[in-house]
């Protein structure tokens, strides 16, 4: 094939920016689609496809997913998708399992599963190829853009062996030719990421040439590199590889995506009987006025994420009447929600109804980054540690909130010693405000903002370490 008709093998990226990943949709040319680890949320996948007139043939799936369900289940029952994945998955659905070196044949271009543990296990990448020439490398979470992903996941027992293992993979991926595309589905704000970086794609001879990891020779050096970037992940990563490894349960794609309706007496009985109420409309809506305990979590891009992080049980939500039911009960699905007792409603009538029927509102005081004063307010800053290592407020406590349920924060003395979450924007710090609610906390205040706001306005630096 020639340079111009070779352009056309690049795949359509479909990125969810909230999970930080990346599904690949390839036109093979005969109206048929290769699409590489699918989520369970397919509804941009179909919608892609159905716009170039493609039916999806293949899917591939890189490695057994912890951080999203796979949709490679659900499109081989609504299409007859042949699934392609490692045999060493032992995946319990029907799937053709590849190993080291087989090839598919997609009809003019060739698929060929390379084994690249480090990930995972049972990690593939597929080479895509036109002919014998190498176009481009599904890395799935093997080299990703600048680093390497996490190796950490199937405990620390397996850490060591798992991270030596991706050494030889990346250096292997390395040996391909340099303008062999780089197609990775871990990136930007993944959690399975080490560490985020900005670019979803790369080429074998840009990640030869800027990515630190593969400057490391040493095996020993590069274990030490890896596993000191590792940040804290959900704890929901625990429970989705052995879904993915059955096969997630099938959905109804017909279906209308509503919640049910409940009453403020029965989310009342509900909330008895262990069932937790989750506010996501956004941050200044339930600060005015929210159901006392309810967990904020802020319906946007990193919603899936913090409700699969910090909540496990029956989920009863409140929205706001803009807010799309099917963007929340979609964002669950992709993360398993559904096994965990689920959405089960939403509270009909929202804070309204609540206070109608006598029940108790609360509210969150905010501030303005600029009115923080360090000196006088105990500000707890819940961002990640890269985020906290790069610059904060002087004298601040720092819990990261996937850690805070977990953590005890003594209380505030009134609003000149009030406890004051912080984070980047907001969300987190509402979430956050609203975890020490459930704790017993009053004297609260969700900053609007960040530090890097906060140092705008006092014309100051921020701390960092030394």
């Amino acid at each position: 094939m020639n340079t111009s008709a070779s352009a056309a093998v690049a795949p359509m990226t479909i990125v969810d920016e909230g999970l930080g990943n990346t599904c690949y949709l390839v036109d093979l040319g005969d109206g048929s689609a290769l699409v590489v680890d699918p989520p369970r949320d397919l509804r941009t996948v179909l919608a892609t496809a159905g716009e170039h007139g493609l039916r999806i043939r293949f899917a591939a799936d890189t490695h057994l997913h912890a951080d999203f369900l796979s949709g490679a289940v659900q499109l081989a029952h609504e299409f007859d998708t042949t699934v392609l994945a490692s045999a060493a998955g032992e995946r319990t659905f029907p799937h053709r399992g590849l190993g080291e070196g087989d090839q598919v044949d997609l009809g003019g271009l060739r698929l060929t599963a390379l084994a690249t543990p480090g990930h995972t296990d049972e990690h593939l990448s597929f080479l895509l190829g036109d002919g014998e020439r190498p176009v481009g490398v599904f890395t799935g979470g093997s080299l990703i853009v600048g680093s390497a992903a996490r190796t950490d996941l199937l405990g620390p027992d397996r850490t060591d062996a798992l991270t030596r293992a991706q050494f030889h993979s990346l250096h292997r991926l390395g040996q391909l030719p340099a303008r062999t595309a780089v197609w990775p589905t871990h990136g930007a704000g993944s959690f399975c990421s080490a560490p985020p970086g900005t670019a979803r794609t790369s080429t074998i001879g840009q990640e030869l040439a800027t990515n630190p990891l593969l400057q490391l020779g040493d095996e020993d050096t590069f274990v030490r590199t890896l596993l000191a970037s590792l940040g804290s992940y959900p704890d929901y990563f625990r429970r989705l590889t052995e879904i993915n490894r059955r096969g997630p349960q099938v959905l109804d794609l017909q279906a209308p995506a509503r919640l049910a309706a409940l009453s403020p007496p029965l989310v009342h009985t509900m909330r008895g009987d262990g069932a937790v109420v989750v506010d996501v409309r956004p941050v200044r809506d339930y600060a005015a006025g929210h159901v006392r305990g309810a967990l904020s979590i802020p319906l946007r891009a990193q919603f899936a994420t913090w409700l699969g992080w910090l909540v496990d049980g029956p989920v009863v939500i409140v929205r706001g009447d803009d807010q799309d039911p099917a963007e929340i009960i979609w964002a669950a699905a992709n993360i398993g929600f559904d096994t965990l007792g689920g959405l089960v409603g939403e509270l009909a009538g929202g804070v309204e109804s609540w206070a109608g029927a006598g029940y108790e509102v609360a509210t969150t005081a905010m501030l303005a980054a600029a009115e923080v004063e360090p000196n006088r307010h105990q500000v707890l800053d819940v961002r990640q540690d890269a985020e906290v290592a790069a610059g904060h407020l002087p004298g601040v406590r720092h819990v990261e909130l996937g850690s805070l349920p977990a953590e005890t924060v003594p209380p505030g003395g009134g609003p000149d010693r009030r406890v004051v979450t912080m984070c980047g924007h907001g969300e987190r710090a509402a979430t956050a405000a609203s975890l020490l609610e459930r704790q017993g906390h009053h004297d609260l205040a969700i900053v609007e903002g960040g530090p890097d706001d906060w140092a705008h306005a006092r014309s100051t630096r921020l701390d960092t370490p030394s």
